[in-house]
């Protein structure tokens, strides 16, 4: 991104709003009420190029709060060591990345427990289905916040996912959710225990990863929420161009917000991930509070 672009992002003028299932800020990104007429793409181009001017992602080395070559990662949450079993050398099968652990899912296992110790959210007894779980450090903690979880991925990731709960939730015996590992595939249709009812809260951690991938994820994030499901995805800011392919497509279905480092847990932030919030269109009670000049 070069210098004239960076100095449009840092002019520009961000919208906060607010979400029915997250009670914190979000800076609007589309998809809100609101007198304004851009198009779906200009809104997600706009997005992009204030995410690259105030974060700089390409500048910082990625995967700090990770290591993707161990065989295992150690991580203390909700007041339980959890011990989360990777597979570093799947990582040379194409297509696959949910073997090990990315700062995304990190990042959004801390948010969930900081935004729960901070009284901005409660998944307390909540239905909730994860995408893409891959090692199912986000599922387990949203069980050990009261959550009753279903990880999905894939039928060939399954194994070491099962493993994972297992290890970390299923033994412990003091978990305060619950949690059940089920295949799922992008764009088929999900089975009814997952819709039936539709879901609290949908989560996603580096989900966002090829152009190819978006239509069937899009796809199924509209056959899994309702009008009261609210879905937090963090990804990896590594291709500006997948992330705004996504931002336009989702923009049909949703409305977007980003929410602002400064909410997440203070030990767990990274300028190469970004997290959003979006909740269906047809939500009527996404609450507008006020406009801010964001400096950068």
């Amino acid at each position: 991104m070069g210098e004239e672009e960076a100095s449009k992002g840092e002019d520009t003028v961000e919208e906060i709003r607010r979400m029915s299932g997250y009670g914190g800020d979000v800076i609007a990104v589309g998809g809100f009420p609101t007198s304004d007429s851009e198009s779906d793409s200009d809104l997600a181009a706009a997005e992009i190029m204030i995410i690259w001017a105030i974060q700089g992602p390409t500048s910082f080395a990625p995967n700090t709060l990770v290591s993707q070559s161990s065989l295992e990662l150690r991580l203390d949450a909700c007041g339980h060591s959890l011990s989360i079993l990777q597979s570093p050398c799947s990582l040379n099968t194409p297509g696959v990345t949910g073997s090990v652990m990315w700062d995304s899912g990190v990042v959004l296992g801390k948010f969930l427990e900081h935004s729960v110790d901070s009284k901005l959210l409660s998944l307390e007894a909540k239905k909730i289905v994860e995408l893409g779980s891959g090692c199912g450090l986000v599922g387990c903690v949203a069980a050990l916040l009261g959550g009753n979880v279903v990880l999905t991925d894939l039928p060939d990731r399954l194994r070491l996912l099962k493993k994972n709960v297992d290890t970390n939730l299923q033994r412990g015996g003091n978990t305060r959710g619950s949690a059940v590992v089920q295949e799922l595939v992008w764009g088929d249709d999900p089975d009814p225990d997952l819709i039936e009812p539709f879901p609290d809260y949908v989560l996603g951690s580096d989900v966002i990863y090829s152009e190819e991938a978006v239509h069937h994820l899009i796809q199924t994030l509209v056959q899994l929420c309702g009008d009261q499901t609210t879905i937090f995805l963090s990804g990896e800011l590594r291709n500006d161009a997948v992330l705004e392919y996504f931002l336009e497509s989702a923009l049909k279905h949703f409305a977007i917000g980003r929410v602002e480092q400064t909410q997440w847990h203070p030990d767990y932030r990274s300028r190469r991930v970004v997290l959003y919030v979006l909740e269906k269109k047809s939500k009527r009670c996404l609450a507008d509070v006020s406009s801010l000049n964001q400096s950068c």
